[in-house]
């Protein structure tokens, strides 16, 4: 039998929680708004892409308008309306002072660059890092990705073990090169003709937009006679 003074404290607890602040509440998810944000980029990227993506339940968001100690790569499952976070590299050619910023985007190759756009991921295959996700470029902005051998692999240099000691993470050749446990997601998760996006976002952990400190720039165009590369369309992404 349910005693009366359970049910008075129910009532009392039940009480209490509704007179509190909706933001105690929020607090227990502080990614929340963040999260939010990037379920509505995914789905807009998918609307974006239309049906060249075979698999629209979870998509892949790597922002590179964080600095590379941040968790900036985002497994966004839309069924289940969750995020998770980790750590994601970018190319040697994206941040030659190897400070932890990418500056410059590119589709070369060559470059060592990161590329921005909508990637569909593709077929495992065995590389110099073992297991690696093939991935096609659907931008003009990536469009190389296949011929340049872009793809998501994993490497020791990117691992949360890597920023605690060094501050931030090492660089691909332009790959999404990610922790080995971390990459072990992928596999799962992303692959088999799942949408990645990168770009600069710069979107924080409570929400907000941050601005690299330096403006980001795409190299589009090889100088033959030089063997460097002209920036164009310069600007924050």
């Amino acid at each position: 039998m349910v005693k009366r003074r359970d049910i008075l404290r129910g009532g009392l607890v039940a009480g209490l929680a509704s007179a509190l602040p909706a933001r105690v509440f929020a607090q227990v998810n502080p990614t929340a708004s963040r999260d939010r944000e990037l379920m509505d980029l995914a789905r807009l990227e998918l609307a974006r892409v239309g049906s060249g993506i075979w698999k629209k339940d979870i998509v892949g968001v790597a922002d590179f308008g964080l600095h590379s100690a941040e968790r900036r790569f985002h497994f966004v499952d839309l069924v289940n309306e969750r995020v998770q976070s980790f750590h994601v590299s970018h190319g040697d050619g994206s941040d030659p002072q190897h400070d932890g910023w990418l500056k410059y985007y590119s589709n070369q190759e060559g470059s060592h660059c990161t590329s921005r756009g909508a990637y569909m991921t593709r077929s495992w295959y065995t590389g110099k890092f073992g297991t690696s996700i093939r991935l096609d470029g659907l931008d003009p902005s990536n469009s190389e990705a296949l011929p340049r051998a872009i793809v998501m692999h994993q490497a020791s240099y990117a691992t949360p073990e890597h920023v605690s000691r060094w501050g931030r993470l090492g660089r691909s050749n332009g790959c999404f090169a990610m922790g080995p446990e971390q990459f072990d997601r992928a596999l799962i998760d992303l692959s088999g003709g799942r949408l990645l996006v990168a770009g600069s976002y710069g979107l924080t952990e409570t929400g907000g937009r941050m601005n690299p400190p330096l403006a980001q720039t795409d190299l589009l165009v090889r100088d033959p006679a030089t063997g460097t590369f002209d920036r164009t369309n310069p600007g924050v992404y």
